[in-house]
């Protein structure tokens, strides 16, 4: 840390204590080569994620736009607040440790489909369309395709025949 005074980059730290909230600690510091003191603050930085939307603009990220979107396609169905915060936290998680600066639309999409296909079939549906851009029945089909096809079960194996 250069002195403010002289500019000298040596110091030495007299005193150390973290700020009433937790977010920050205050230095006193003595210059080695003028004995001027002088504070500093340390902090953690804390870079904003940015959402990297279709045309390029970049938007900051809001937990609450996420929220509401989910919302909105859960509108008039049998699901839980809790259960939308739960999803709406683990995607912000995933967001936040997965992505440094930027992260991009379609990524936060992918995960709220993710998230509402475990939750509620129809609000996965609903989300869909208005996410993928739906133009047409055949686009629906395709995405209801797996909804709608059971998984594969298998069959027992014939036991105690002798041929």
């Amino acid at each position: 840390m250069n002195c403010p005074r002289c500019g000298a980059g040596d110091d030495r730290v007299v005193d150390s204590r973290t700020s009433a909230d937790g977010g920050a600690i205050r230095r006193r510091r003595e210059c080695l080569g003028c004995f001027q003191r002088f504070t500093t603050y340390e902090r953690v930085e804390e870079t904003p994620l940015r959402v990297v939307k279709k045309n390029g603009e970049r938007v900051r990220f809001e937990r609450e736009r996420i929220f509401s979107g989910m919302l909105r396609s859960c509108e008039k169905l049998p699901v839980s607040m809790e259960d939308l915060e739960g999803a709406v936290t683990r995607i912000e998680t995933r967001c936040q440790t997965e992505f440094d600066r930027e992260i991009q639309s379609s990524v936060i999409g992918s995960l709220v489909m993710d998230e509402l296909r475990n939750i509620h079939q129809v609000a996965y549906v609903r989300f869909a369309s208005v996410y993928r851009e739906f133009h047409d029945v055949e686009q629906f089909l395709e995405t209801l395709g797996p909804i709608l096809r059971p998984p594969p079960v298998e069959s027992p194996g014939k036991e105690g025949s002798d041929s």
